[in-house]
């Protein structure tokens, strides 16, 4: 079956309803576009649950904030829909702004606590627009299982919790992280890393896997804190590291506390690259 792709809320709506009531539920897969193959694992997804996949595709406007990158977030739609097609997708929802956000619009969904952590702060209003947008989507495509990517963590949290505190009738997967070869997560905002940028892009899923090995083998954290190198004065969250810093590390294992550390900018890496690789 060819994808059928819909341009209003209206004809989405339809289309959903229509697949319904042919007995088959609906497997929704919210995104932004510029597909890679981590959007088309969750196609798959919604398809082994035995649901007709319906991709939509909208840049969301109300999730970006002033400094953010709206204006240049990629929108290769044609390619996105060939994509979506050859993966089995059967509904493509591609609306404009105007059609998600009618003019003269007010309203804003909002959940609280679970935005006041990571990501929330900052990026103030972020989950606010995240919330409203797939609150419309969930209400223009009707009851469905809804798959997210849990790279996104925060989002899907706090997308589940407004899906159980609004009594919405959808069922919220969360699918694991699709990665490159060399542990990379994938993004469409790879695409904006240069050749270093990206050859040094993978040392993020290098630290969480050494996080893992450590869970793994009994360790219980006392503390991990980055402070300054003298004076040990606590850094902000949002200061860029220009001098040297300390990262300082407690664990027990077992009855053992264990203590190490390591001055960022003066140090070299306590296990070499061929090591730990």
């Amino acid at each position: 079956m060819s994808l059928r792709v819909c341009r209003t809320v209206a004809e989405f709506r339809a289309a959903c309803d229509q697949v319904r009531h042919a007995g088959a539920r609906v497997g929704l897969v919210p995104t932004m576009g510029a597909l890679h193959s981590g959007h088309m694992a969750l196609v798959d997804a919604a398809r082994a649950r035995g649901a007709r996949a319906a991709i939509t595709i909208f840049v969301n406007p109300t999730q970006f904030g002033p400094n953010e990158d709206f204006a240049r977030y990629p929108r290769p739609i044609e390619r996105d829909l060939e994509l979506a097609n050859a993966h089995g997708a059967e509904l493509a929802f591609v609306p404009s702004v105007e059609e998600m956000y009618p003019p003269g619009e007010q309203t804003r969904v909002s959940v609280a606590k679970l935005v006041d952590v990571l990501c929330g702060p900052k990026r103030p209003n972020h989950f606010d627009g995240v919330a409203t947008v797939v609150t419309k989507l969930f209400n223009v495509s009707g009851p469905c299982v809804a798959i997210f990517g849990r790279k996104d963590y925060q989002q899907l949290q706090v997308i589940r919790r407004m899906v159980r505190d609004l009594l919405l009738p959808v069922e919220v997967v969360g699918h694991p992280i699709v990665r490159e070869a060399d542990g990379l997560a994938l993004s469409s905002r790879n695409m904006y890393l240069d050749a270093a940028e990206r050859a040094a892009a993978p040392q993020i899923a290098r630290a969480l896997s050494a996080a893992v090995r450590g869970f793994a083998a009994g360790f219980r954290v006392d503390y991990v804190e980055l402070v300054g190198e003298s004076e040990l004065e606590p850094i902000a969250d949002e200061v860029t590291l220009a001098g040297s810093a300390l990262l300082a590390v407690a664990a027990f294992l077992g009855r053992t506390r264990l203590i190490d550390n390591v001055v960022l900018g003066q140090d070299p890496a306590p296990v070499p690259e061929e090591e730990h690789g």
